[in-house]
């Protein structure tokens, strides 16, 4: 039997998860993509409370990009969430790529938010 993509995302998601967890001294960074938009949050799975998130579902976003789904609109989706979590004193995460592959968009978003003083 095969697999579609969606279903090997989500195992793949089931598996990272088992070894990550967020607390809230060093919160979970999880990321989400879709085929047009990616989401990024900051969360404290102890407490189960969303700290800080960012999207290119935002207007100020969409509006400064021409497409939200390439990397250009991840990488301020990043830097975004990135400056949103030092400003709640939050300077290390533990990275949790959605079951998505460290690649184009995610790893984008990654070095982004890295470059913008996240430390994962």
């Amino acid at each position: 039997m095969s697999v579609s993509r969606r279903q090997a995302t989500i195992s793949r998601h089931k598996r990272i998860r088992k070894g990550i967890t967020g607390t809230s001294e060093r919160p979970r960074l999880s990321i989400y993509r879709s085929n047009n938009h990616i989401v990024a949050q900051v969360i404290d799975d102890v407490s189960q409370n969303t700290i800080v998130a960012a999207s290119t579902l935002e207007s100020d976003v969409r509006s400064s990009v021409s497409s939200t789904a390439n990397s250009e609109a991840s990488a301020k989706v990043g830097a975004l969430i990135a400056e949103r979590a030092i400003a709640k004193g939050i300077s290390k995460v533990v990275f949790d790529r959605g079951g998505n592959l460290y690649h184009g968009r995610v790893q984008a978003l990654a070095e982004a938010a890295r470059e913008a003083g996240l430390d994962f």
